[in-house]
């Protein structure tokens, strides 16, 4: 069992998008997924509830109490948590304990640049991280790369101790799917397939963990 850990130091910044999306692939790819919602707002529990009638569906679980790793199945192949919004590195041990890799967006300004350093800084305190058993990888977010405020802030992302793994695109689509309980790789259109492309160096990134 593979167990990805998406975590932000604020809120609005895709972290629930990358999750449910993570997890509709893992689902598509035919394996048995299982989704852990430890946000009190529990957007990505009703986006599995919305979904739950595919043969893609993802299991639900409530990620809010400590106990939720009993929750979830024995044959489960892949869990992908989606961190509550603010979480710090101590208030996460009990997922870093156990994931095997750790997903953090970012978007493309100062404000979550400010807000992600020290957040990152929390995270390099934890044992695993720091001994380097724990893979962290940042994702570049909503970005619009034919601007010149994207560019240069993904250039100072490459700078980082963490590698830049994925840069997403922005586009509406996310928010449309989401709420149908899909996701980008529900679908198979041109437009599609080419922000699928976004990904492919985060799964890629994942594998190696």
């Amino acid at each position: 069992m593979k167990t990805v850990l998406v975590a932000s130091s604020k809120g609005g910044v895709g972290k629930t998008t990358l999750s449910t999306n993570l997890a509709a692939h893992f689902a598509n790819d035919g394996k048995r997924t299982v989704l852990v919602d430890a946000d009190r707002q529990g957007s990505s529990r009703h986006w599995a509830e919305k979904r739950a009638h595919l043969n893609t569906a993802v299991l639900p679980v409530d990620g809010t109490r400590r106990d939720w790793n009993r929750k979830v199945p024995d044959d489960a192949q892949h869990v992908v948590v989606d961190a509550s919004a603010g979480a710090h590195g101590p208030e996460l041990v009990h997922f870093l304990d156990v994931a095997d890799a750790v997903v953090v967006p970012v978007l493309a300004s100062r404000i979550d640049i400010e807000a992600t350093v020290p957040f990152l800084d929390t995270l390099a305190k934890h044992p695993r991280v720091r001994k380097g058993d724990l893979p962290v990888g940042l994702v570049g977010n909503r970005l619009r790369p034919w601007t010149n405020a994207s560019q240069q802030f993904m250039d100072a992302l490459r700078e980082w101790p963490y590698p830049l793994v994925a840069e997403l695109r922005d586009t509406q689509a996310y928010v449309l799917m989401a709420g149908l309980g899909r996701s980008l790789f529900d679908y198979q259109s041109q437009q599609v397939r080419e922000h699928q492309a976004d990904w492919a160096p985060l799964f890629k990134w994942l594998k190696r963990a």
